[in-house]
């Protein structure tokens, strides 16, 4: 019995080792293995044409029809032609030109947050960053969650299913949701093939009914005449109706979405043969083109659908419950091209919907690692894709729930994620423009920056369940950040060690004897200073006038940053003494990652000598973890012990 017991242990032992092995598959190269349409290619990867990444960044954009006329004809009324004539206005002459301009500042697929990060620095910078992250993050699930919940209703509403799912909308939602995780844990391969044959179909399918319904429009006046007396009576004048399509527009803003996505695919874009990689002007042209035909296709799409389902569907057939909530075109290709096209209609919608959902998950798993790893504030395990897949859907899951599958109920904190995305692009390329010295420009886009933040601030306040739903997951972020950036804070921190050759000579003249350093906080560097200093350091540890000994001195960059790459200079003060001097983020790791670095070279233990600081040491942990620097020698000796478990090897640490 003894026997099988411990059978069974090992066995159970050896299953949760694979377990874990596979959660954590490519752990270690995480940044060669981005899954998803915004991975950075291989070099040795050509590129595809810019027609297809347009596809690619398509699935999510173009399949905002499945429910945008909706959204508008159940926020708009009869007005939803000319509020969507209002969009496709600003879409074209606000958040094109701005895209455009992104592509060109931003190339390599960091959008308009690189663009922004660049401006700020320190801590400030970084809580910015993470805000944008928990916006894009709102997008980004929002996208997923709307996405499976419309595919949902397009499923429930087809007469093939005569209702049997009627009720059953949230469950429905969470299989889909939990099949698109189940893509990601099995792992997903972005096929650009796939993208362009679902929206070509999808598409197509489009026009025919967009046709076939405008030509119904067409044969029967009436209707018309009917809508034009329904605007008349309902708004009176042309300008009131101009100005109350204005008022609406906010809430339309679900047809902005894609342009971020547009800009973040831009690695996926074939260049010119002579393309560099600080400047890649093929890719950005493509982007250019992508963008621009992304948007005009898009646009005519939305008026026409936005025309035809407002003249040929009853309104209350928008309301939730009604056979046209969140998949107004999908009623009329039933009602005029029959159940069987109708059919082929809802699952060339469901499937384009449930790819947008990938799509977005895809985004996530790339865009966070892009930053929270470069901040020290993701655990190790985030930089593996399955996990991080596991926490995205079960997150979806809580929307999902809270929103019981609801398309327009998660219309408002799509649109703010959206809306605060496009915002700070106008803000970051009216800065790029000034910056520039283009007056003309910084004008044009200031003019731009504030439609979007007056178009952000209404639906804000139309529909504030939004920004709340972007606060939770900005409070979150923040919070798991620093949660993981205070648990990961003795790690080493430094990626590579450099010596100068003069701190080279330094170290290696030191070779032969007892390696001694001494840790010194610049000031006056003067005399008095290195002479007080060196007394001190021998008689509180009671060292020999003969022993050898060099000053390390380390001075705190930006101590936001987290890892970062060491250079030793060395140098010769008042003619007799030797210091090293290093800039780091951190003192306590940079001193830690430069013993080890002079141990390996010498193949002896370094030691090094501090005094103890003055104080409350919880005031100086607050003091390294968000200064860099603090209760230097404890921290020190902790980072070694961590990046050294054992003893004999590790480099010694004196304080006095």
């Amino acid at each position: 019995m003894a026997s099988s017991a411990r059978a069974g242990t090992d066995a159970g032992g050896r299953m949760r080792r694979r377990l874990r092995a596979w959660m954590l598959e490519g752990l270690a190269d995480m940044a060669k293995q981005q899954p998803g349409p915004h991975a950075q290619l291989p070099p040795e990867h050509p590129g595809r044409p810019w027609w297809k990444v347009m596809c690619l960044t398509g699935v999510d954009y173009f399949s905002t029809l499945g429910y945008q006329p909706g959204i508008a004809a159940l926020a708009a009324g009869v007005l939803s032609p000319i509020a969507t004539l209002v969009l496709v206005l600003v879409t074209v002459t606000c958040a094109l030109p701005v895209y455009r301009r992104v592509a060109a500042e931003s190339p390599h697929g960091m959008g308009s947050i690189a663009m922004l990060e660049r401006l700020l620095s320190f801590w400030q910078g970084k809580l910015f960053v993470l805000a944008l992250l928990g916006f894009a993050a709102t997008d980004f699930l929002i996208t997923i969650t709307l996405s499976a919940a419309d595919a949902t209703a397009h499923l429930v509403e087809n007469p093939n299913v005569d209702g049997a799912l009627r009720g059953h909308e949230v469950p429905v939602t969470l299989v889909l949701i939990a099949l698109l995780g189940a893509v990601f844990l099995k792992g997903f391969t972005e096929a650009i093939g796939l993208a362009v044959a679902l929206v070509g179909i999808y598409l197509t399918l489009n026009l025919v009914v967009v046709v076939v319904a405008l030509e119904h429009v067409l044969t029967h006046p009436t209707v018309v005449s009917d809508w034009t007396r329904a605007l008349t009576a309902e708004h009176g004048n042309p300008l009131v109706m101009i100005g109350l399509a204005l008022i609406v527009f906010p809430k339309l803003a679900l047809g902005l979405s894609g342009f971020e996505t547009g800009v973040a695919v831009m690695p996926h874009i074939e260049g010119d043969p002579g393309d560099t990689e600080e400047r890649p002007v093929g890719r950005i042209r493509g982007a250019r083109k992508l963008l621009t035909t992304a948007a005009l296709i898009m646009c005519v799409f939305l008026i026409a659908s936005s025309f035809v389902t407002t003249l040929l569907i009853p309104h209350h057939e928008f309301e939730p419950g009604g056979r046209a909530s969140g998949r107004a075109l999908a009623y009329l290709a039933h009602e005029y091209l029959g159940n069987g096209f109708g059919t082929v209609y809802d699952i060339s919608t469901i499937v384009i919907l449930w790819f947008a959902g990938a799509s977005a998950m895809a985004g996530l798993l790339n865009l966070m690692p892009r930053y929270l790893p470069r901040y020290g504030m993701a655990p190790h395990w985030a930089r593996a894709v399955r996990p991080t897949v596991l926490v995205f859907t079960l997150v979806a899951f809580l929307v999902t729930w809270i929103f019981r599958a609801n398309v327009d109920a998660q219309g408002g904190a799509y649109a703010t994620g959206v809306l605060v995305l496009i915002s700070s692009a106008a803000i970051a390329v009216t800065i790029a423009a000034h910056r520039a010295g283009q007056r003309h420009w910084t004008v044009a886009f200031a003019v731009m920056a504030a439609v979007f933040v007056y178009t952000t601030g209404a639906n804000v306040v139309e529909r504030p369940d939004g920004v709340k739903i972007g606060a939770c997951f900005i409070a979150g972020i923040v919070g798991l950040s620093l949660m993981s950036r205070a648990a990961r804070a003795f790690e080493l921190r430094v990626s590579h060690v450099e010596l100068d050759p003069l701190a080279e000579r330094f170290v290696r003249d030191m070779a032969h004897r007892t390696i001694r350093f001494i840790a010194n906080e610049p000031d006056r560097r003067d005399l008095a200073e290195y002479r007080d200093k060196l007394q001190q350091i021998r008689a509180d540890n009671d060292l020999p006038p003969e022993e050898d000994l060099i000053f390390v001195e380390v001075t705190v960059s930006d101590p936001s940053e987290f890892e970062t790459e060491l250079r030793v200079c060395g140098e010769v003060l008042h003619g007799r003494y030797r210091v090293l001097t290093l800039v780091s983020s951190s003192v306590p790791n940079a001193l830690a990652a430069m013993l080890l670095h002079v141990r390996d070279l010498t193949g002896q233990r370094p030691h090094i000598y501090f005094e103890w600081t003055e104080g409350n040491p919880i005031a100086h942990f607050l003091r390294f973890f968000l200064f860099g620097h603090g209760e230097v020698a404890p921290v020190t000796r902790e980072v070694l012990r961590e990046a050294e478990p054992d003893r004999a090897r590790r480099p010694h640490v004196h304080v006095g």
